[in-house]
């Protein structure tokens, strides 16, 4: 093939890409279907044997990662509950209308936790236990000097739980294919502790505590459709 020839296609080959790109990108945020997300009044300050405790405040991101947190998500909250054995419990939840691309996974602890100079250890993949199902969630240990910080997470994409990597992308692929575009959240649990398999189980508790306080609705967007 001559040169001439094999550039033309190629330009047409481009062209054509270029073209369904911008006709097959998804246009329909369901974000504006049903009711509006507040999660200020959809996660109960308490529950079960837990109740908010004001005296710890979560880990506190920079202020140049916050200018970017506050232009990917529309709703971030934070929190920290104590149940009557005195033990705590750190809940951070970040909402954002369009979870179509991967610029949101700047609220991720391998992101957030790092920019804060936080060392991350023992990273593991699992599945947590929701009757009347599982989610597969993220294991991590961010230590900073004394300060040892085991931490639970998953990231929900329109109604499904999922993880970064193949399968939030497969997730993202399917709702663009259909010309919507997703809504979703981070949710991060986390407790200071130097037992992991204490602390890890101790956040398994508090997740399904919550998830049984809150409503239908509130569950499947904190976990998906299980």
């Amino acid at each position: 093939m001559k040169p001439l020839h094999r550039n033309f296609i190629l330009l047409l080959v481009m062209l054509l890409a270029a073209y369904l790109a911008l006709i097959l990108r998804p246009t329909h945020r369901i974000a504006d279907d049903g009711p509006k997300v507040n999660l200020e009044t959809m996660i109960p300050k308490q529950f079960g044997d837990w109740q908010e405790d004001k005296t710890i405040i979560p880990v506190q991101v920079s202020p140049d990662v916050k200018q970017q947190l506050d232009k990917l998500y529309s709703q971030i909250l934070s929190r920290t509950y104590i149940n009557s054995s005195g033990q705590r419990v750190m809940l951070s939840m970040s909402y954002g209308g369009n979870q179509g691309s991967d610029e949101m996974q700047v609220h991720r602890p391998e992101y957030c936790y790092v920019a804060q100079g936080f060392e991350l250890k023992k990273i593991s993949d699992e599945f947590l236990t929701v009757p009347p199902s599982k989610i597969a969630v993220r294991r991590l240990e961010a230590t900073q000097g004394a300060r040892v910080e085991p931490i639970t997470y998953w990231i929900t994409i329109g109604d499904k739980a999922t993880l970064p990597g193949v399968s939030r992308k497969i997730a993202q692929l399917k709702y663009g294919l259909t010309g919507n575009v997703p809504d979703g959240m981070l949710v991060r649990v986390s407790s200071l502790s130097s037992d992991r398999n204490k602390a890890y189980q101790l956040q398994n508790i508090f997740i399904n505590e919550l998830l049984n306080a809150v409503t239908p609705t509130t569950k499947v967007k904190l976990t998906g459709k299980l």
